[in-house]
């Protein structure tokens, strides 16, 4: 089986998301080589409403054209998560914005290990920024590597 090749605009704003019940975590890629990702202020959510409010000013703030969500792949509760971020997401006004979910296996246990003894691990939503910024590397790394393809 051929693996398609997709070639994604250099001029795109990609932002990344770890989506969580109680927080959700940010980040974006802006340059042209995708290659920087700065992680974001997470939204701590209080409800469904306000988060979805918050993260819809996020994206139309920075302009985003793809957003890559992340989905829990491999635990006792993936469909169950599955089924309430897809929600989540048909929340959001996106008629303009790209939707791909990538899986986000261990994306918060290695941000912790990452993040160990760099700052304190409170619940403020930084862990959740690093493992948004996490799904969004392995997201950018699959791309690259279809794009290289002969």
């Amino acid at each position: 089986m051929e693996k398609e090749k997709k070639k994604y605009s250099l001029k795109m704003r990609i932002a990344g998301i770890d989506i969580g019940l109680k927080r959700i975590g940010l980040s974006l890629c802006l340059d042209i080589d995708r290659k920087i990702i700065f992680p974001q202020n997470a939204i701590i959510r209080r409800n469904r409403k306000q988060a979805s409010r918050d993260l819809q000013s996020f994206l139309d703030e920075w302009e985003i054209d793809t957003l890559i969500v992340g989905l829990p792949k491999g635990s006792n509760s993936q469909d169950e998560m599955e089924r309430r971020i897809k929600h989540f997401i048909s929340l959001l006004n996106l008629k303009d914005i790209e939707v791909i979910y990538q899986n986000e296996e261990y994306s918060s246990i290695e941000a912790k290990e990452l993040t160990k003894g760099v700052f304190k691990h409170k619940r403020d939503g930084k862990i959740d920024s690093i493992a948004s910024k996490i799904i969004l590397e392995r997201w950018l790394n699959s791309t690259t590597q279809l794009e290289q393809l002969p």
